[in-house]
């Protein structure tokens, strides 16, 4: 059996739907599983045994020439030419549901109250039926699994191996022997879901360990030296690709992170972790023994979030300190 995955962006997307991947392949191991992504976003999925062809689009190019959209439906058609047997979309967009309807005759999907672009639902020929506001890896599993005739349960979830990997890299010389090593995710889309720079440095001061900031734009860059300025525990990262990252997320002791994809790179690869939410609800992620959140007083509206809530800003430096000491001594 052949099935394309659609599942375009972003990041921390990606990541919540490729835990069920295992699961797939346990049940059935002969199955083939291509995954159609967007450009930029394929080292995330790079490297996963249970992946058999990475299958990229530029989709977002569209945007800056509309010519780009023969050119990538002549992609996605050559691409159909691997006569799958089932095209799964599990992003419930009504630009990921023509990629699917292009790749194949039998497609499956969210349905229509389950998404919120639900016209995406009518290219489908098999619904799936999930609250928009439940858990988002939940949903995830649920779109990948239940047209498979598999169930998959939160314990599965909870007890998964982990699914990134990564090849070896210079920035592991980053690493410590001597002390504990900590990878701070300090930004994200909106900046009022940015933990403020002054709280990431007194962490670093009170763990003591070696703190290892990651940043992926000049703004990003700009706070995490200031924070290195203020604590002689944390340094900056150089600029770095996403494989990378994985391998210096993968072999540190503890990230502590804004609800952003590079902090739930952490739960993919098994890692302890601590998410930081204000305006976002926490059912983006998983809580497990070794990945733990902490939230603001807010209360998240899931179907209208509030870019405008700062609430993050509020969250005690000191909570998030016993959090850490109790995942590093565990």
């Amino acid at each position: 059996m052949k099935i394309a995955i659609v599942k375009l962006s972003a990041m921390g997307d990606i990541i919540h739907a490729m835990v069920a991947l295992q699961f797939i392949k346990k049940s059935n191991p002969s199955i083939q599983i291509d995954w159609i992504v967007e450009k930029g976003f394929v080292k995330v999925l790079e490297g996963n045994p249970h992946i058999d062809n990475l299958l990229p689009v530029n989709l977002k190019a569209i945007k800056k020439d509309k010519k780009q959209f023969f050119t990538q439906t002549d992609i996605v058609k050559e691409y159909a030419k691997n006569n799958y047997d089932l095209v799964i979309d599990a992003q419930g967009l009504l630009k990921s549901a023509i990629v699917a309807k292009l790749l194949g005759k039998n497609r499956a999907g969210f349905s229509k109250t389950s998404i919120r672009e639900g016209i995406a639902s009518y290219f489908y020929t098999h619904k799936v039926d999930i609250a928009y506001d439940a858990n988002t890896i939940d949903r995830n599993v649920k779109v990948l699994s239940e047209p498979l005739g598999l169930e998959v349960t939160p314990q599965m979830i909870v007890d998964k191996e982990a699914f990134l990997f990564y090849e070896d890299d210079d920035i592991l010389t980053y690493l410590r022997e001597d002390k504990k090593n900590i990878v701070f995710i300090i930004g994200s889309t909106w900046t009022s879901r940015n933990y403020p720079k002054e709280k990431f440095a007194q962490i670093a001061d009170a763990l003591e360990e070696n703190v290892l900031i990651a940043w992926g734009s000049a703004t990003e860059k700009e706070d995490a030296e200031w924070i290195s300025r203020q604590s002689k525990y944390a340094k900056v990262l150089p600029q770095i690709n996403l494989n990378a990252l994985k391998a210096i997320i993968g072999k540190s002791n503890l990230l502590i992170g804004n609800d952003t994809g590079p902090t739930h790179m952490a739960w993919g690869l098994n890692v302890p972790s601590i998410t930081i939410f204000g305006p976002t609800p926490t059912n983006r992620v998983y809580e497990t023994p070794i990945n733990k959140v902490i939230t603001s007083s807010s209360e998240v509206n899931h179907y209208k979030l509030n870019k405008n809530d700062f609430s993050i800003q509020e969250i005690e430096s000191d909570n998030v300190i016993v959090m850490a000491k109790e995942l590093l001594d565990a």
